[in-house]
């Protein structure tokens, strides 16, 4: 599929998808919303790749939040960035997703690294909640998960005081997993996603779906029993001898029951 604003290669194991406004810092619109939530859904469909990493074209930003320009003046939620597709897609796909920061990661883009499953950043990187500062706010995604990262004494500090940390601190603090030299981290990207695509796909499958269930509510746990769970029912002896019986009209068999 042919994108406007995002960037995507398949290089082995790795899918990477690249934020591609590098001259407006990266910044969402609501098409690049959009293309991001699609390309995600179509790696969730195919079996080439089995991490994605997620970045940003150039050295200084990785994103910087979102653009309203050009969208539909009105309260209703069409006048609203469509930020939480993003969100959504990066936690329903099976596959891990690795934020690598190249840059500044501010408001929207610093709940987009939040969102995914690891991060990676390198040395000059920064991050930054702004939405008190300037007239927004994230309070779902971008408190939520903020909070489960750092605790919400700091979660609140973040948001309340828009701070700015250095790559080292938002480690320290657990806001992110890993810091590297600033020409080493394309290189470093790649050892991180080969390292997690080793791992059995399945099982990370199966932890990442579990991670996200106590945030997804009802949708979360359905999402767990729909992707791992029922596919290991319907191959089962059980599921297959009472679909079995229900074809011919029969009482099952139920010795079959537990295989």
């Amino acid at each position: 599929m042919p994108y406007t604003e995002i960037l995507y290669r398949e290089e082995g194991a790795i899918g990477w998808l690249t934020l591609n406004r590098p001259d407006d810092g990266n910044m969402f619109t609501p098409i690049m919303c959009h293309e991001i939530r699609d390309c995600i859904n179509d790696c969730r469909r195919e079996t080439r790749t089995r991490v994605l990493v997620l970045t940003g074209s150039g050295d200084k930003f990785f994103c910087i939040g979102g653009r309203k320009e050009g969208m539909e003046r009105t309260n209703l939620y069409a006048g609203v960035l469509p930020t939480l597709e993003m969100y959504e897609a990066i936690d329903k796909i099976q596959k891990p997703v690795i934020a690598s920061v190249n840059g500044f990661a501010v408001g929207g883009g610093n709940v987009l690294q939040m969102v995914c499953d690891l991060t990676i950043a390198k040395e000059s990187a920064v991050f930054r909640q702004v939405g008190p500062m300037m007239g927004s706010f994230d309070a779902g995604y971008g408190t939520w998960y903020l909070e489960d990262l750092v605790g919400k004494k700091r979660a609140k500090e973040m948001w309340y005081t828009n701070q700015k940390l250095s790559a080292k601190e938002a480690r320290e603090i657990g806001l992110i997993n890993r810091v590297v030299p600033d020409a080493e981290l394309v290189e470093a990207t790649e050892a991180f996603a080969l390292e997690v695509a080793d791992r059995g796909s399945v099982a990370l499958a199966s932890l990442k779906a579990s991670f996200n269930a106590r945030h997804g509510g009802v949708g979360g746990l359905a999402r767990l029993a729909h992707d791992v769970l029922l596919p290991q029912y319907l191959s089962s002896g059980e599921s297959a001898e009472l679909s079995a019986s229900f074809r011919e009209r029969r009482s099952p068999d139920t010795s079959k029951f537990g295989q």
